[in-house]
């Protein structure tokens, strides 16, 4: 079930009141309530407001319980702006936008399935790897995993067992070095960095 409230119109910046939104996001409506009590902004009273009239339109229309509500999505929308503008000198004028916001409301319901309401799993003490038996699962991957190794097509590079390094790429991080300390190939092939 989903219940929904509107503020429209509020004299804010549409900023301002998204950064109280944001704390209260996807909280209970009494913990949210509570963070607003405590939240240091103008835009905390509107919002508030705006949740206990959402709660009061679940109670009357849907005879839900306040304490199964929360926030399921909170959204502030720029709403139209008032422009006026302010004197300034040798007779010019600047211009003032006051910026208003809509904020949409919909509380959901906490379902009964433990959605908040979880409980918290005992740890049990961590078993000495000793004492576990080994799984069958994890000795087949690793005998799969060597048995598929990558040769390369070239049997003159690699010998049976044999891994030759290419001696080019004996540089820092992979890259290679170029032999010879000068002319043009040294000045486009220079590491830039490190």
């Amino acid at each position: 079930m989903e219940v929904k409230a509107k503020a429209k119109f509020i004299r804010m910046s549409p900023t301002k009141i998204r950064l109280v939104a944001n704390l209260i996001r996807k909280m209970p409506v009494e913990k949210a309530l509570n963070q607003l009590q405590f939240i240091n902004k103008l835009a905390s009273g509107p919002v508030a407001t705006l949740i206990k009239s959402a709660m009061a339109n679940a109670e009357h229309n849907f005879e839900l319980e306040k304490d199964n509500l929360f926030i399921k999505e909170l959204t502030v929308d720029e709403g139209p702006t008032l422009k006026r503008s302010m004197p300034r000198a040798h007779g010019r004028a600047t211009p003032i936008r006051k910026k208003t916001s809509h904020i949409n409301l919909v509380l959901g319901e906490i379902k009964v399935s433990g959605v908040v309401k979880a409980k918290k799993q005992i740890i049990a003490a961590p078993v000495k790897l000793e004492a576990q038996p080994k799984k069958e699962g994890a000795v087949k991957l690793k005998e799969s995993v060597k048995a598929e190794t990558i040769e390369p097509k070239d049997d003159a590079t690699k010998e049976k067992g044999k891994v030759t390094v290419d001696p080019r790429m004996e540089g820092r991080g992979g890259h290679a070095k170029i032999e010879g300390g000068k002319g043009f190939t040294t000045k486009i092939f220079r590491r830039k960095s490190g």
